[in-house]
This record gives C-alpha cells, sequence and structure tokens, in this order.
C-alpha cells in the first residue's frame, strides 16, 4: 500500500454542512406547492441543477435554512416532510409539499428543539444585543426595588425609537419575570397588529395567550395555568357608564392582579389629558401643543401641573400589579423634568441604531447586516430669498414664518392660498426653475441641489410627504399642483390626507398605499397637517418637507421619523432568501426655515444625551449620523456641531437666552423635592430668604403636600362613586387652591434663578464653572445679586430644588452667544480663552 502523501496528510477539512431549502414554481400546477429537499452543497446551484433539464425558469427559493440540532446531530428532509404530514399537511408528490414557508419554519424548530408548537410559529430570531440590555437592565431594576420593598411597585422607561423591536423586547422581559399576567394599554389602537403577532408568531411564546376586543372570547374563561397578555386601549380601559361605573366588560380586568402593565406609546403628560382630548384628529392636537409652547404662561403652568409625578397609576387606571413599563421614542420632557430617574430609564436612540449599523459593518463584512435597512437622515435646509421672506416674517430677526407663507382660506377644491403668487415661486424654487436664483447659481459657478431638480435627490422624491400648516393649506396645495400650468407636478398623484374627509386616524392610510401600489411605478405626494405622522409605516416615502412652524423637536422628529422607515426586498433575485437588497439607504428632511430648523435639531441632540455636560457633544455625536446641508442663498456647504450651535443661537437674543433662566425646567416643586425642603431646616431657612417668599404665608410648603394628599383622597371616592356632591365641590376647590399654592413657590424659584444672569454678566470669570465662581470665587458678589449665601444655594441644588442639566444648558447658550455677539463686532470677550466654565462642568471652546 502507497503511503499518503504530505499533501494528503494535511488535506483541508471539508466545509460542507447540511441544509434544508424549499422552492416554488409560478405555474397553476404547483399553486400552493413547495419542493422541499436537502443538500451539503450550494442551494441555490442544487435548485439550477434540477431544474435545468426541465427548462424551468420561474421558480424562486422560499427557504435555505441549516438541518442541524443545537447539539450537533442533524436531521434529513425526510424527518421535514414527515413532520408537515403529521400537522395535517398533504405530500403531493414525492418531495412535493401542500404547505407555508412558515408551516416548514416551524416543523425546522421543532426539529431542533425538540419540542411541538401551537399554530404557526415560524420565528426563532433571538434579542439583538441592545435588546437583550434593555431586559437585563430593567429587570434588574425590578429585583432590586422588590429587594428593598416586597410591596414596591417599580416604574421603568423605554426612550427607544421606531424599529427597536419594542413589542417582541417587552414580551422577553415579561418572560424573564415569568410574568402570567401581562396587560398593555396603549393611545394607539392601531398598533395592536405588532403586539399580536410578535406574541403568536415567536417560538419563545408557544403557549401564550393573547386577548384583546379584536379577538373577541370570554377573557374570564382562560387557561389560568398559562400566560396571557391582554391588549387595550387607553380609551376602552377608562371608559365608564353614564353613572361613572366600570364598564361591565371590563370588571374582570380591573379585578385581575396584574403582573407587568405596559403604557406603549406613552408621553410625558399625556395620561392626564381629559377624554375628550384623546379622541380629537392629529392635527388639532398638534395645535393645541404648539398652542400652548407659544404661550409662555401656559407652558410654565403646564410644567407645574405636570411636574408632580404620576404617584399612583391607580389613580387613573384602578388595577394591581406588580411594575409597570412605559415605552415613548420621544419622552423628553419626562427625561428633563426627572418623572424617571437614570437607573430607570433605559436609552435607544436614532444615534444608538446608526452606530450599531456602522459597527457591524466593520465587524462582519459582507454579511446580513440587522441594521442594515434603517435609512441614515439626512437635513438639507434652504435660505429663501428675500423677497419670499418679506412676504412672511415674524419674530425679532425676521425669521421666515411657514404658517404665514403658507396660510390659506377655503376648503376642498375652492381653499386657496394667501399668497398664491409666492408660493407659485417657491414651487419653481424647489424645481430650480426661479430665474433670480439660476442667475444667483451662475455667478458663484455652483447649482445647489434643490429638492425636485437634483438628480441625485429625485429619486428619494418619488414619494415624499408634505407637512403644512392645516386643513385649508392642504387643499390649497393639492389645487395649485394640479393648475394646468404646473404640469412638472401632473406627473404626481397628490393625496390629501387632512381634515374630516381624509376619516379619523389610520382611516387616512389606504387611499395612500393605494395610490403608491409597489412604489416603483408611482409617483406621490402625499399632504398632511398631522394625520399620519405617527404610528404609520410607508415603507416607500422617502423625504419629508417641512412647510410648517413647529416649536417641539419631539413633534418635528417624530414626523420627520415617518420617513426612515425601512424599505428592501427580501430574496430579490428568488434565488437566496437570507439576501436583502436596500432600495432606501438614506432618506431626507427638507426645511425652508434654516435657523428654526437648526434649533430644532440641536435641542433634539442635548434631549437625546440629558446627562452629557457638553451640549456641543451632544449635537456633534447626532450630526456625525445626520449630516447637515445648508444653503444660504449663494452656495450649499456642510455644517458641523459648533456652526448649528451658532446658527441656533443667532436666531436668539440676549433676552430670549435670559428667559431660559425664566424656564420652568430649571426648578422642581414636586411633592417629593418639597418634603425634602420641610424635613431641612436648613433648607426652609433658606428659601424663606429667598425674596416674596414670607409673603406666601407660613407653612406653604406643608400645605400644599398636605392638600394634594386630600385631593388624591377625594378623588379616589369620586371614582369609587361614594362622594357627596358637597364633597365634589370640595375637591374642585382644594385642586385649584393646591395648585395655585404650588405654581407660587415656582414662580418665587424662578425668580431667583432670574439672578444669575445678572451675576454672570458681572462676573469675570470664564473658565471656572459657574458653581465655582459663585462657592470660590466670588461669593460676596453672589449673595449681593441672588440674596441667598453659597451655603443656602449649594444646599437647595444638593435637595434637587434647581435642575444643574438645565443649568449646563442655559449657561452653554448665554455664554456662546455673548462672545458671539462681541466676536461680531471686532470685540475679543477673553483673549487666549480655550475653554467655558458651565454651571458644573467646562467644556473645551471649539
Amino acid at each position: 500500500m502507497n503511503k499518503p502523501t504530505i499533501d494528503e496528510i494535511l488535506a483541508a477539512k471539508p466545509e460542507a454542512r447540511p441544509r434544508i431549502y424549499a422552492y416554488a414554481i409560478a405555474d397553476d400546477a404547483h399553486a400552493g406547492l413547495l419542493k422541499i429537499g436537502q443538500t451539503t452543497r450550494s442551494v441555490k446551484g442544487r435548485v439550477a441543477e434540477q431544474l435545468k433539464t426541465a427548462a424551468i425558469k420561474n421558480y424562486t427559493i422560499e427557504l435555505d435554512e441549516p438541518a442541524e440540532r443545537e447539539d450537533g446531530t442533524f436531521f434529513t428532509d425526510h424527518q421535514v416532510r414527515a413532520a408537515l404530514a403529521r400537522k395535517g399537511l398533504a405530500n403531493h408528490e414525492l418531495e412535493w409539499m401542500r404547505c407555508t414557508v412558515a408551516d416548514v419554519l416551524t416543523v425546522l424548530t421543532e426539529l431542533r428543539t425538540g419540542k411541538k408548537l401551537d399554530g404557526t410559529r415560524a420565528q426563532t430570531h433571538r434579542m439583538r444585543e441592545e435588546q437583550a440590555e434593555a431586559v437585563r437592565v430593567t429587570h434588574d431594576y425590578f429585583v432590586s426595588r422588590w429587594a428593598e420593598d416586597m410591596h414596591a411597585v417599580p416604574r421603568f422607561l423605554w426612550n427607544a425609537k421606531m424599529r427597536f423591536g419594542k413589542t417582541f423586547a417587552s414580551y422577553q422581559l415579561a418572560r424573564k419575570m415569568g410574568a402570567k399576567r401581562v396587560l398593555v394599554v396603549t393611545f394607539k389602537p392601531a398598533v395592536e397588529d405588532a403586539w399580536q403577532s410578535d406574541l403568536e408568531g415567536h417560538v419563545d411564546f408557544a403557549g401564550w395567550q393573547y386577548l384583546s376586543v379584536k379577538t373577541g372570547g370570554d377573557p374570564t374563561q382562560i387557561d389560568r395555568k398559562k400566560p396571557v397578555v391582554y391588549f387595550g386601549s387607553f380609551q376602552d380601559l377608562l371608559g365608564r357608564d353614564a353613572r361613572g361605573n366600570i364598564k361591565p366588560k371590563n370588571e374582570w380586568l380591573h379585578a385581575e392582579n396584574w403582573d407587568l402593565v405596559i403604557f406603549d406609546e406613552y408621553h410625558f403628560g399625556a395620561w392626564r389629558e381629559t377624554a375628550k382630548e384623546l379622541f380629537a384628529g392629529e392635527e388639532e392636537e398638534i395645535s393645541r401643543e404648539e398652542e400652548r409652547l407659544d404661550n409662555a404662561k401656559k407652558l410654565k403652568d403646564r410644567i407645574a401641573d405636570l411636574q408632580q409625578p404620576l404617584e399612583s397609576e391607580t389613580e387613573f387606571l384602578p388595577i394591581t400589579t406588580k411594575a409597570y413599563l412605559y415605552l415613548s421614542g420621544t419622552p423628553f420632557k419626562a427625561l428633563a423634568t426627572g418623572e424617571f430617574i437614570e437607573e430607570q430609564i433605559f436609552n435607544w436612540t436614532y444615534t444608538d441604531e446608526q452606530r450599531a449599523k456602522a459597527a457591524w459593518a466593520a465587524k462582519h463584512p459582507g454579511q446580513w447586516n440587522p441594521y442594515g435597512s434603517l435609512p441614515q437622515m439626512r437635513l438639507l435646509t434652504y435660505q429663501m430669498p428675500d423677497e419670499l421672506v418679506a412676504v412672511a416674517s415674524s419674530g425679532e430677526f425676521d425669521e421666515f414664518d411657514l404658517n404665514e407663507f403658507f396660510s390659506a382660506t377655503g376648503t376642498n377644491s375652492a381653499a386657496q392660498f394667501t399668497h398664491k403668487s409666492d408660493v407659485q415661486k417657491w414651487l419653481d424654487i424647489i424645481r430650480g426653475q426661479y430665474a433670480p436664483s439660476t442667475v444667483e447659481s451662475l455667478k458663484s459657478g455652483m447649482r445647489p441641489p434643490f429638492p425636485y431638480s437634483d438628480v441625485r435627490l429625485l429619486p428619494y422624491l418619488q414619494h415624499s410627504f408634505w407637512f403644512l400648516p392645516n386643513v385649508a393649506a392642504c387643499h390649497a396645495m393639492a389645487n395649485l399642483l394640479n393648475e394646468k400650468h404646473n404640469t412638472f407636478w401632473h406627473d404626481y398623484k397628490v393625496i390629501v390626507a387632512a381634515g374630516a374627509t381624509a376619516g379619523i386616524g389610520l382611516e387616512a392610510l389606504p387611499p395612500v398605499r393605494n395610490a403608491i401600489g409597489s412604489g416603483f411605478d408611482s409617483k406621490t405626494i402625499t399632504l398632511s397637517c398631522g394625520k399620519l405622522t405617527t404610528g404609520v409605516t410607508v415603507a416607500q416615502w422617502s423625504s419629508i418637507l417641512m412647510l410648517r412652524n413647529l416649536k417641539s423637536p419631539e413633534t418635528y422628529f417624530q414626523a420627520a421619523f415617518r420617513v426612515q422607515s425601512p424599505w428592501s426586498i427580501k430574496n430579490p433575485n428568488g434565488d437566496d432568501p437570507n439576501e436583502e437588497e436596500v432600495l432606501k439607504p438614506v432618506c431626507f428632511v427638507f426645511d425652508f426655515a434654516p435657523t428654526r430648523a437648526l434649533r430644532q435639531l440641536s435641542e433634539y441632540g442635548i434631549g437625546l444625551s440629558p446627562s452629557e455636560p457638553n451640549p456641543e457633544n451632544a449635537v456633534k455625536d447626532l450630526v456625525s449620523f445626520l449630516p447637515v446641508l445648508a444653503y444660504n442663498g449663494a452656495v450649499m456647504a456642510q455644517i458641523d456641531a459648533g456652526s448649528i450651535l451658532d446658527i441656533a443661537m443667532a436666531g436668539t437674543s440676549a433676552t430670549l437666552l435670559a428667559r431660559k433662566w425664566e424656564s420652568a425646567l430649571l426648578v422642581n416643586v414636586d411633592n417629593d423635592t418639597l418634603r425634602r425642603i420641610m424635613d431641612n431646616p436648613e433648607a426652609m431657612a433658606a428659601v424663606e430668604r429667598i425674596e416674596g417668599w414670607r409673603a406666601l404665608g407660613d407653612n406653604i410648603i406643608e400645605t400644599i403636600i398636605n392638600k394634594s394628599e386630600k385631593v388624591k383622597a377625594l378623588k379616589s371616592k369620586v371614582k369609587a362613586g361614594g362622594a357627596t356632591e358637597k364633597e365634589k365641590k370640595e375637591l374642585t376647590e382644594e385642586e385649584k387652591e393646591y395648585k395655585s399654592k404650588r405654581k407660587l413657590v415656582q414662580e418665587k424659584l424662578i425668580k431667583f434663578a432670574t439672578r444669575i444672569p445678572a451675576f454672570m454678566y458681572l462676573t469675570d470669570f470664564r473658565e471656572n464653572t459657574l458653581q465655582d465662581v459663585i462657592t470660590k470665587l466670588e461669593p460676596d458678589l453672589f449673595l449681593a445679586v441672588t440674596g441667598l449665601t453659597v451655603k443656602d444655594f449649594h444646599l437647595l441644588v444638593r435637595l434637587k430644588v434647581f435642575n444643574t442639566e438645565q443649568m449646563n444648558q442655559a449657561v452653554f447658550a448665554f455664554r456662546r452667544y455673548e462672545d458671539a455677539s462681541l466676536r461680531y463686532t471686532g470685540i475679543e470677550s477673553h483673549q487666549d480663552l480655550t475653554h467655558y466654565g458651565l454651571y458644573d462642568t467646562v467644556v473645551a471652546k471649539e
């Protein structure tokens, strides 16, 4: 016998692994059938080889999965077909089965795990790293609270943007807790499909029961031995009859002892709105919120009302539970006002998502990226020509007022823009057809990328969303786009998703989907003033035009993220079900009021990172994944975080910046904070030295706490139906009085805070933190300006009476603006200054 050669001795180990595949043929003879086989070679090559002799080309490979168990053993295609037959699925001929891909995936999971599954549970994916982390930290927090107090009912917030996978991760948290009774409450009943499909489609939840009004059935007859999830809307669960009693159909729910209650789409303060507001259209909802933000006094009062945390959810949802989980993509007010402390929050933001996408691509080159289909956003802002700005400018800095520019009157076909000729010019501008702009472009030698003219942008405007001020403006825009002379726009199907004729909530969605179709051959423009801006996924939308004033970054980016939904094709060539072709790698936000847009961006970046001491770092982190291009009327250039902050500050003034020190967010007047003051004699003595405090009367803090507790007790009695008319009247009076007193306390604390800008003007120190300047360098000056000693102020900060994160932002904005203003006049405030001192931290100037 010949000796083996060295090459034979060192032969490479074969890489073959057995795989199960399934393919379909698109003809009548094979309708509803799947061919199920196995191979150790390339599935694509094996199937092509099989069908080559029959010259069959109209096939699709539907499934390509490993045929191995976790213990290293294998199963065969014979076992797969036998398992399908045991489920009652017909073996049509040889290897052809009359079944679905979901059926095959369910059988594969059973063969891998050895567990028989109920229904069709095709999903086997595990949690992504960030989902597992959310479950871990939340569970650890719950366990720690129960260890301290076995009767505690802990609360936790997931600040998670869309596409985080909140339903799946929430169920995994319930599973880790060993929960048997889970209640999901939402303001948006349309999200039910995700909650139901995730529970019924994944192998991890085999045996779990799903109930809701939609599924029907008698909830009192559920299998008590198996876990159950009940999904309900806030409106339905809180609904009562004319006598104020709980609806009979919901009585079982209030008698149940729940293990976990999940509040979906939770936004700060929303749970205190009246039932009437819950049913209002989205346009009115946004208008109300913007109106509140317009009125500084109303906003201050509103924050005072909302600043008192939800001491007991049973106040508005009378149920018993072991823990609460809150889900929201934009809980900035909850974060800013401290409704949840740091250890009660898990964050997964846009920047986290895009960072994970880039990290995965670098770590696994050439492999499928689980974040790959999530497009990166780009913001493009355009300075409008002076003649258009002059038509609609407002405010101290004559900013372009989008609400005024696009103001309209009339309804439906009679709707017209107030400044119709100027809106027509704007339409010409965004097409790159406005003569004066063309001349400027020729002079500068650069043609700016206007949305509907640049060939690089046009593909992303095939399906766009235009966000307008009101219903009249939406109809007026549709009428203008359809006029005979606007031939360019006639290629686009214009859908008006606004007003009563568009339907309530999701009723406005089907016409949009019908107009878009597959998205490849159609071109659409959806006009809205609020509808379809939350809780809606239209994959083909790739751009949004911001054509209205929005003062809150929550509303702005909630609308902007509508266009960040992924659009991709799984198995694009029909020969590899593990392949994905991304059709929307990026998406665009177009804004025509640059200063306001960049102010929104900076506030959003800072809001995403409330604990980041340097606001510029927070914005820098955001724009590293959200590039910004700004057109100033001559050239278009990418701008960095520092420039964004400079431009955002340029649209303000020292007066407006000083108003940051009048913000209700700077001070905390909730019961817990007031109790800390009351329990500390030195703190009580300090607040009594604040100007005007004694005028509030004796024992003001104790009165507020006692009255709020009394109101709480009376409300419970009213809800239970046992209150007399006298007690109801007393409730109204007591509630009005304690809220009034709380606002008075808040106003005195804010009045003290407004002295700090004056101190900043007078002090000559810039590199030291304001805290150091106050406590170490100029304590006598601080006492003279504010009326409080350094010791007093330090104690109140330690008791969380003042919000240091908000102070940092206010100092940063103030000093940046002050130095920028002086530089504009040719003055350098402090030569060779390299750092700014904020309240309790120092940041680099550049």
